[in-house]
C-alpha cells in the first residue's frame, strides 16, 4: 500500500478501501497518519480467505526476485515472489479488475520474461490484460515519474490506454510572474555559465551557478 497513493486516487473516484497491506514500518506509520487506519503488515502471512471481498485489487510488487524464462508455469513461475501472493488472492477473491504498478524498467526486466510471466499468470486466472508505461507529468502531477501500469479485467474488455486524457506538462516559464522589480539581475562577474547544459526530463535546464 505504500503511503496510500493508489488509495487516494481511487477514493477520489468514489471507491472505498476495504483492506491494505504494507510491510515497511515507516510507510505504515505515514499511512496511518493519512487515513487514520492501521495497515496490515506482511501479506505473505495473511490468509487470502480472511481478506474482505473486493471489486478491484491494487498492488505494487518488486521484480528483483524474478529470474525465469517465461515457461507459462503459473504458480511455479511466481512462487517465491510477492506476485505469488497477489496471484493467490486473485484466485480466491476473483475481483472484477486489477491494477498493478511497477518501475519503468519492469517491462524489460529479464529481457521481458518477467512481464510475460505476469501477463500469462493473469490470463490463466481469466483476466484480459493490457499494459503501458505512464508518466505522472502527463496527468497534472508536478513530477517526472514513469511507471509500468498493468490493468486486467474479468469481463473480457481490454483497457485502452490510448483513451486516457493526457495533459500538456506545466513548465516553469508557464507560471513565472511578470518582473515587477523583484527579480535580481547579476553582473557577468557574479556567475558562471555551464558549457553545453543538458535539458532535464522535467524540462529544467541548469545553465549556470552563482560564483
Amino acid at each position: 500500500a505504500g503511503i496510500g497513493g493508489f488509495r487516494s486516487g481511487f477514493e477520489a473516484n468514489k471507491c472505498k478501501c476495504v483492506f491494505s497491506s504494507e510491510i515497511d514500518e515507516h510507510a505504515g506509520e505515514m499511512y496511518k497518519a493519512n487515513y487514520n487506519e492501521t495497515v496490515f503488515k506482511d501479506i505473505t502471512k495473511i490468509d487470502e480467505k480472511e481478506i474482505p471481498d473486493h471489486d478491484i485489487l491494487l498492488a505494487g510488487f518488486p521484480c528483483q526476485p524474478f529470474s525465469i524464462a517465461g515457461e507459462k508455469k503459473g504458480f511455479n513461475d511466481t512462487r517465491g515472489t510477492l506476485f505469488f501472493d497477489i496471484e493467490r488472492i486473485l484466485k480466491e477473491k476473483k475481483p472484477k479488475a486489477i491494477v498493478l504498478e511497477n518501475v519503468k524498467h519492469f517491462k524489460s526486466h529479464d529481457n521481458g520474461n518477467t512481464l510475460k510471466v505476469i501477463l500469462n499468470a493473469l490470463n490463466n486466472l481469466g483476466y484480459t490484460t493490457s499494459w503501458s508505461v505512464l508518466n505522472a507529468k502527463d496527468f497534472g502531477v508536478p513530477q517526472n515519474r514513469e511507471r509500468t501500469i498493468i490493468i486486467g479485467s474479468l469481463n473480457g474488455i481490454k483497457f485502452d490506454f490510448n483513451k486516457l486524457n493526457v495533459q500538456k506538462p506545466i513548465c516553469i516559464k508557464d507560471i513565472l510572474e511578470e518582473d515587477s522589480g523583484q527579480i535580481e539581475y547579476l553582473e557577468e562577474n557574479e556567475y558562471t555559465l555551464i558549457q553545453n547544459p543538458k535539458r532535464q526530463l522535467s524540462g529544467l535546464i541548469f545553465t549556470g551557478y552563482r560564483n
